[in-house]
C-alpha cells in the first residue's frame, strides 16, 4: 500500500490553494467539445472534501435559475486548471449537506474576518 502511495505522490499537483469547507471558489474546468477545448467557470461555495492523496475530490454547490447544482470536482485533476478563492466562510461543520434544504439568505456562509 506504501508503494502506491509513493507513486501517486509523484503525480500530485502542488500549486492547488488551500480551500476549506465553506469557502466560495471559482473554478475554472476544461471542457471539451468535438475537438474544440474551452475553459468554463463555475462558481459556488465548497460544500464538502472527501478522500486523500491523489483520489481526493471536493463538491461545488451554486443555485442557478433557482436550481440547485453541484459538481464534483476531483483536485489533481488535469481538467481542472486552476481553484481562485473568491471569499473565505466561517463554519462549524465538516460537510455543509444542510444547505440543501435552505433557500435564499439562510443558504448563505458567513464570511470569515480575518
Amino acid at each position: 500500500m506504501d508503494a502506491l502511495k509513493l507513486i501517486s505522490q509523484d503525480s500530485v499537483k502542488s500549486e492547488m490553494p488551500v480551500f476549506e469547507i465553506g469557502d466560495t471558489v471559482k473554478v475554472n474546468v476544461n471542457i471539451r467539445e468535438g475537438e474544440r477545448e474551452r475553459i468554463q467557470v463555475f462558481e459556488g461555495t465548497v460544500i464538502a472534501r472527501k478522500g486523500s492523496g491523489i483520489s481526493e475530490t471536493f463538491t461545488v454547490r451554486r443555485v442557478s435559475y433557482g436550481v440547485g447544482v453541484e459538481r464534483v470536482f476531483p483536485i489533481h485533476s488535469p481538467n481542472v486548471k486552476s481553484v481562485d478563492i473568491v471569499r473565505k466562510g466561517r463554519v462549524r461543520r465538516a460537510k455543509l449537506y444542510y444547505l440543501r434544504d435552505r433557500v435564499g439568505k439562510a443558504a448563505k456562509v458567513k464570511e470569515q474576518i480575518r
